[in-house]
């Protein structure tokens, strides 16, 4: 199978991607992967992504095209392959379809923008062990302490209203991307306000394959 998978924060996409890499026995391949490996390996392209890494640009859509075809006609993908991270537009699809990259499906977990909030406002992890709590879905033994006596914290970007703009912004940036998906009857959108596992079993229906 040769697939991307589209989520916002908090949507549990990297649990879903851990399941789907494990049944297809496909790499999971991140963008941000891609590029630390072809920056270690001191590829051409990955020379080139490093000048743009090192300034704190973004790294433009032709160089990190490249690095995804490098990275995706390597051994391992030869029999599929979950791509996560990119494409995140519309020029970055395209770019990815003109490089000879085909796609089987494109996975959207989509989740309420209320239950997101509250996955992500509602996280609290400890200073001294780094462990994470949920105030609802996992509370601490005692209210602003670790089971290890730690203080816990809410980071800084998962406030509501910094959860809200993030929330926004990825619906500003890839709504376009699933429509034009959408079009090329790629695009199979999943509900991802289930149980982990039921999320899964969907995605796998979705997908033509059987649960078991």
């Amino acid at each position: 199978m040769r697939l991307v998978l589209l989520g916002p924060p908090g949507a549990g996409k990297g649990t879903q991607a851990d399941f789907i890499k494990e049944h297809y026995s496909i790499p999971h391949i991140s963008t941000g992967d891609m590029l630390r490996a072809a920056r270690q390996q001191q590829t051409s392209l990955g020379q080139q992504a490093e000048k743009y890494m090192e300034s704190g640009q973004l790294v433009p859509d032709s160089i990190v095209v490249g690095i995804v075809k490098e990275r995706l006609a390597q051994s391992d993908c030869a029999q599929g392959f979950l791509l996560d991270g990119f494409p995140r537009t519309v020029e970055q699809a395209q770019a990815l379809e003109e490089a000879g990259i085909p796609l089987d499906a494109v996975i959207s977990i989509e989740v309420p923008n209320a239950k997101l909030v509250e996955r992500l406002s509602g996280r609290r992890i400890c200073r001294n062990c780094g462990r994470t709590w949920h105030v609802q879905f996992n509370p601490p033994p005692r209210a602003s302490t670790c089971d290890c006596g730690g203080e816990l914290y809410q980071r800084s970007d998962d406030s509501s209203e910094t959860v809200m703009q993030r929330l926004d912004v990825y619906e500003k940036q890839t709504s376009p991307l699933k429509a034009w998906y959408a079009k090329k009857d790629l695009l199979v959108v999943v509900d991802g306000d289930q149980k982990i596992e039921q999320v899964f079993s969907n995605i796998l229906t979705a997908l033509g394959a059987s649960a078991q």
